[in-house]
């Protein structure tokens, strides 16, 4: 597989997911997550209140053994 931080991240469309503390919405932990255009099953993180912070990146079976299976 190619080095997921090689490939460019323009154009790609992300989405939030909200999770965990649920009784004060700007106390919500939240990330936004959008395919990585160009890699098949690969996804890009980032923080949703700072999302200039950069990204973590995931193929599509390291985020589903993690529990994660919302994905895009």
């Amino acid at each position: 597989m190619t080095d997921l931080y090689e490939r460019d991240l323009a154009g790609a469309r992300f989405r939030r997911l909200c999770g965990g503390n649920q009784q004060e919405e700007e106390q919500e932990s939240c990330v936004e997550i959008a395919p990585i255009p160009g890699a098949a099953d690969a996804f890009a993180l980032r923080d949703s209140k700072n999302p200039n912070a950069g990204t973590l990146r995931f193929t599509g079976d390291e985020l589903r053994a993690a529990g994660m299976t919302a994905l895009p």
